[in-house]
């Protein structure tokens, strides 16, 4: 009876139609409004709907109705509305209420243990491990228990509890093991876990160490191999470690294995007691990496290992005992430079010594086979990529020896560039030419920032910057596939305030899955500092969406653990939903798209009905919820050819067109969605709370606000306190209207100055922007005034109407500025070869060999700042 009566309700749902759902559970309610069938799945509903306190209230009532619970149709209804509310605690006290009906339903016990371990609720996840460790003797809900103490213990800051929970775990392990139970990979990494928890470490080497069933499920591992060997250097026993580590080696190439092997040999050096042994030492680890250099397919691993080894004995403070680091480097360097990656194993132990003679003998090596291997680049593809290398290693070596004059960056290019882009090999779209390209483009960027680093150098700073760029071009014109020369391109692009032609690129990295928040920040909330708010609002959107179905998909990968036993990988799910769920990006994400839906237009009563509705309790951040977050942003993706601790020399951070926003942004654009409701519902209390935080917040930044954030962020509180000083009738309120009006006038090009191309690509567009979207929260506290009958709305209606046309007026003497110079002074003032001009040959060799790509380039930014700004900001309510 009940199943027929919600079949509509279901067929709706299945479609999906949400609102056919939800009107169907409507029309069953008004015939019986105690069905509680319909109220739990009319709860699910408006929880899919995003009406989350409705659905939460409904929901809440039904399950404090004990009887209720006895329905399957009840139980799925209400479990899935409260996981899809994120209220772990209720969907099992919805489970815990259909218990008392069916005490023995494994499969509702299943799906307590399952809810309490998706949310990290251990404790609950031990408690259903027992009960199903009762009702049934499989062998998993043994294993199910055994974890659910071991992460209890792991998380717990019960300094009690936690080792009687360990013991216990270890006990149900060790009787696994006596009973023949203990039969798979995973189930044996549990029990070493366990015990490495305690510190059992010599016990765990006992384990490892056992013959039979276990030791062929570890001989058969490699990833067990390998923790065996750090098992026994943990203990001290080195020359058991080493056996292990030549043993394992012997069969297979591992890194890993090769530096345990290093450490476990380094370890004994330290304590032989005579120079003998340790040289003997040395010589034996030396000759067994020698002999496997021999090997086909070791030979790179081997080798590279010698590097390794000699620069850890240096370190440890026994010199050339295994060899000069130096010396292997470049006879690594000889055997495998034709290969790209060579570049990637050598540069750390480059970096590990940077004392002068070092780096002046490795200069010295280099100078003597780059001429030769610049000669020979056109032989072969072996060549050429032996070339990209060696000019690596120069970038990396000038860096690390401090050189920081503009003409030592830029001499020597145009070699660069005419194999990258102007070879036979680059029109065959060549690997190594579209590395060289790179490597081009980045001493470009690096002279830049050296040559031009004074405020009245900026202009020079952004010409020689689209050179670079159109470099960069011509480099993705030949080979589309570049990863990093688009990278690249799009960090210039945002820098000369070109939005459009980097958001064009950005789609074509496809950029998906989790990249959205290890990537995101590359194009995300630069589109609104540009006033092209509506291409931003689409990545929001694609990022957003990626972040909820995170939250849906990442459960059933963590039940899928337990169920297939898969458990050595629960803490890493567990630790990765933790990352992004608790993400710096998705917060940056979310707060980028509520701060764009805070600009579509609409008519005043919407408008209200926006900010009165905005659910800003979800928003609200703590030092403690701040500093919970967990940066995952990827900012070593650029291909970086010096360490991330050189600033000067750091492309990543020179080439920020904006501050990456941090704690303090996330909280001011918390905070301001926060004003504005507070603002429009005329809660003044809170409403001065907010402000005295938001001021808090500016005051105190640590730069991870840009200029134009601050203007914003200062704006909104002058807002606030306008709207306050207003609700008093009695008070005047000309003064703070002044101030504000007079930040919006500064920040719209005036008429009154002469435009020029580097105030396009700098500031301008950027504080129209920003004096955009002040002018559009002002425009929402004139409605507000309105809306509640106070006099001043009237004094600030006739003020912002008087804004806007000087602002048009402005604006559209600029944007026809921009249509009739733009293309004419790109070629004039960026493209123009000076007298003592460090970048004459690049400007040469776009110019001339180049000239299509150079022109597309051109184009791009005369259409971005002429056609995609104007577009979107025409539509705004201070342009409208």
């Amino acid at each position: 009876m009940e199943g027929r009566q919600l079949r509509p309700i279901y067929d709706a749902l299945e479609l999906p139609d949400t609102k056919y759902a939800l009107n169907e559970c409507d029309k069953l309610l008004r015939k019986h409004p105690n069905h509680y069938g319909a109220q739990a799945l009319k709860t699910f509903i408006l929880a899919r709907s995003g009406r989350p306190n409705e659905a939460l209230l409904l929901g809440q009532s039904v399950l404090s109705t004990p009887s209720a619970m006895a329905s399957a149709h009840v139980q799925q209804g209400l479990s899935l509305a409260f996981r899809a509310l994120g209220c772990p605690r209720e969907e099992i006290m919805v489970y815990t209420a259909a218990l008392a009906f069916s005490p023995n339903d494994e499969s509702l016990h299943t799906k307590v243990f399952m809810a309490a371990a998706r949310n990290s609720m251990f404790k609950e996840q031990h408690h259903a491990a027992v009960q199903l460790s009762k009702l049934s003797k499989q062998q998993k809900y043994v294993w199910w228990l055994v974890v659910s103490l071991l992460l209890q213990a792991k998380h717990s800051k019960d300094d009690v509890a936690a080792p009687v929970q360990l013991k216990l775990a270890e006990r149900l392990v060790e009787k696994a093991v006596t009973d023949g139970q203990l039969t798979s990979t995973e189930e044996l990494r549990v029990y070493l876990d366990v015990l490495d928890i305690q510190d059992k470490h010599e016990q765990m080497t006992e384990v490892m160490a056992a013959n039979g069933q276990l030791a062929a499920m570890i001989s058969n591992d490699p990833d067990l191999v390998t923790q065996r060997i750090s098992l026994l250097i943990k203990i001290g026993a080195y020359d058991k470690a080493i056996s292990a580590a030549i043993a394992a080696l012997e069969s297979r190439d591992n890194w890993a294995d090769y530096k345990l092997y290093i450490g476990a040999v380094v370890a004994l050096v330290g304590q032989a007691a005579d120079v003998e042994a340790k040289h003997s030492l040395a010589a034996d680890i030396s000759s067994n990496f020698e002999k496997w250099a021999g090997v086909r397919g070791k030979a790179r691993g081997a080798k590279l290992a010698q590097v390794a080894l000699a620069t850890r004995m240096h370190e440890a403070g026994h010199g050339d005992i295994a060899g000069s680091p130096e010396v292997l480097i470049w006879s690594y360097l000889a055997e495998f430079q034709q290969k790209a990656i060579c570049y990637s194993d050598i540069m750390q132990f480059i970096v590990a010594r940077r004392e002068p003679s070092v780096l002046e003998y490795h200069r010295t090596q280099l100078e003597q086979r780059l001429a030769a291997a610049r000669d020979s680049a056109a032989n072969s593809d072996d060549a050429a990529q032996a070339w990209v290398n060696l000019e690596k290693i120069r970038y990396l070596l000038q860096a690390l020896m401090g050189e920081t004059d503009p003409k030592a960056w830029a001499a020597d290019i145009e070699p660069l560039l005419k194999f990258g882009l102007g070879s036979s090999q680059a029109r065959k779209k060549q690997p190594s030419c579209s590395d060289m390209a790179l490597i081009a483009s980045q001493r470009i960027i690096q002279a830049a920032f050296f040559a031009y680093s004074a405020a009245n150098q900026r202009e020079q700073l952004h010409s020689a910057l689209f050179k670079a760029l159109c470099v960069l071009e011509s480099g993705i014109q030949l080979n589309d596939s570049s990863f990093l020369l688009k990278l690249y391109a799009i960090r210039v692009y945002l820098y000369l305030s070109c939005y459009e032609r980097a958001q064009t690129i950005y789609d074509t990295l496809s950029i998906k899955h989790v990249q959205q928040d290890t990537l995101g920040h590359l194009i995300i909330g630069h589109g609104m500092a540009l006033g092209c708010f509506a291409s931003d609002m689409e990545f929001c959107y694609n990022g957003v969406t990626f972040y909820d179905r995170f939250r849906s998909k990442m459960p059933r990968d963590i039940e899928a653990v337990y169920q297939q036993g898969t458990y050595s990988n629960v803490q890493d799910f567990l630790e990765f939903q933790s990352n992004i769920v608790h993400s710096a990006q998705r917060e940056c994400t979310h707060r980028y798209a509520l701060r764009g839906e805070g600009f579509e237009y609409g008519n005043a009563k919407e408008t209200l009905a926006r900010w009165e509705e905005a659910d800003v309790s979800s928003i609200e951040h703590t030092e403690q919820t701040l500093s919970a977050l967990h940066d995952n942003r990827d900012v070593l993706v650029m291909g970086l050819l010096t360490p991330k601790d050189m600033a000067q020399w750091d492309l990543e951070l020179l080439t920020r067109s904006t501050p990456m926003p941090g704690h303090d942004w996330i909280q001011a654009f918390s905070l301001i969605p926060q004003v504005m409701h507070y603002l429009v519902c005329a809660d003044n209390e809170s409403l001065q709370e907010k402000l005295s935080e938001l001021t808090l917040v500016v005051d105190n930044t640590s730069g991870t606000l840009s200029r134009q954030d601050v203007l914003l962020v200062r704006g909104i509180i002058d807002v606030g306190s306008l709207y306050i000083q207003a609700s008093d009738p009695q008070n005047g309120i000309d003064d703070q209207l002044g101030r504000l009006l007079s930040v919006i006038r500064t920040n719209v090009p005036s008429n009154e100055l002469e435009p020029s191309l580097f105030s396009l690509s700098s500031d301008s567009i950027r504080n129209l922007s920003a004096a955009t979207e002040l002018f559009t929260y002002m425009l929402a506290l004139k409605h507000a005034l309105s809306a509640q009958r106070l006099p001043a709305a009237n004094a600030v209606g006739i003020a912002l109407s008087q804004l806007r046309k000087e602002a048009l007026k402005s604006v559209n003497a600029l944007r026809g500025w921009v249509d009739k110079n733009t293309r004419a002074l790109v070629e004039e003032q960026w493209l123009a070869e000076n007298d003592g001009d460090i970048f004459a040959d690049v400007t040469r060799f776009v110019v001339g060999s180049q000239k299509q790509t150079t022109s597309m380039v051109a184009k791009a930014f005369y259409e971005g700042f002429y056609e995609d700004t104007w577009s979107d900001l025409n539509k705004k309510d201070l342009l409208k």
